[in-house]
């Protein structure tokens, strides 16, 4: 019978946590800043502009975009450095000798990643409350979303880590990819403010799908229905959790 060596689990937990601890507050600070020069730059000079949308002020609208805009980075960044520290250092052979399945090292990483990321969700939250009267429709499924989004996108984060073999490599997809998807995304504004051919477009988007689900927890309102943006969360977390189990099958970027 399979059993986890939780013991094991705990102590890589407890290391990556206790590196985020060392640096709490650069790793508190820079996003309250980012969220309140979100809401002066786009909730004050655009939302002058945009009274509301579907009813929703734009200030209390862009609340949900510029939260699942930091959780996605922050998940991405947090995994990715945590998993290629240790191969950048060649630690990483002593956790993969010792008496820990790939299961448990998977789920200590990502763990401490999904932890630091939701931490700063919230904290993202609690800032945008100062500036907006934030009201919560379905607070559950809010912290599904929540939830679900900083694990996936922690794993992803943890391919990422695996796969770049240098610096660089680390902030290409970051930086090149999700960060433009997430701005394209309906962070900012509706899908339906688009032509209808954009609109289309963006439906091939899959962070429309979490922004989406996640803002209709708030004030359901969506650009897709909430069942459709939670299974794509669902297929997004099967895809990286299979990528994960090939690569420590495979070997890929861990015996180099």
């Amino acid at each position: 019978m399979f059993r986890l060596n939780v013991y094991a689990i705990k102590v890589i937990y407890h290391h990556e946590m206790l590196r985020a601890w060392k640096t709490l507050f650069q790793s508190l600070a820079s996003p309250v800043i980012s969220t309140a020069l979100y809401f002066v730059v786009f909730g004050s000079a655009i939302g002058s502009r945009i009274p509301s949308i579907d009813g929703i002020s734009y200030g209390l609208f862009i609340v949900p975009g510029l939260t699942m805009l930091s959780l996605l980075t922050q998940s991405i960044s947090n995994a990715s450095f945590g998993i290629f520290f240790p191969k950048f250092t060649g630690s990483i052979y002593e956790v993969l000798s010792a008496p820990i399945s790939a299961i448990e090292i998977v789920i200590a990483y990502v763990g401490a990643a999904a932890t630091k990321s939701l931490m700063i969700g919230l904290v993202i939250l609690f800032t945008a409350s100062f500036f907006v009267e934030l009201r919560i429709a379905h607070p559950i499924w809010m912290l599904a979303f929540l939830i679900l989004t900083s694990i996936s996108f922690s794993l992803f984060g943890f391919i990422i880590g695996l796969w770049a073999q240098n610096f660089e490599r680390l902030q290409i997809i970051p930086l090149l990819v999700i960060t433009p998807l997430v701005f394209l995304g309906g962070t900012f504004y509706s899908v339906n403010m688009l032509p209808p051919f954009w609109q289309v477009i963006t439906l091939f988007n899959p962070v429309l799908y979490l922004v989406s689900g996640f803002r209709w927890s708030f004030f359901e309102v969506s650009d897709v229905s909430v069942e459709i943006s939670m299974l794509m969360i669902l297929v997004f977390l099967a895809i990286c959790l299979a990528i994960v189990s090939w690569i420590f099958k495979t070997g890929y970027r861990l015996k180099e």
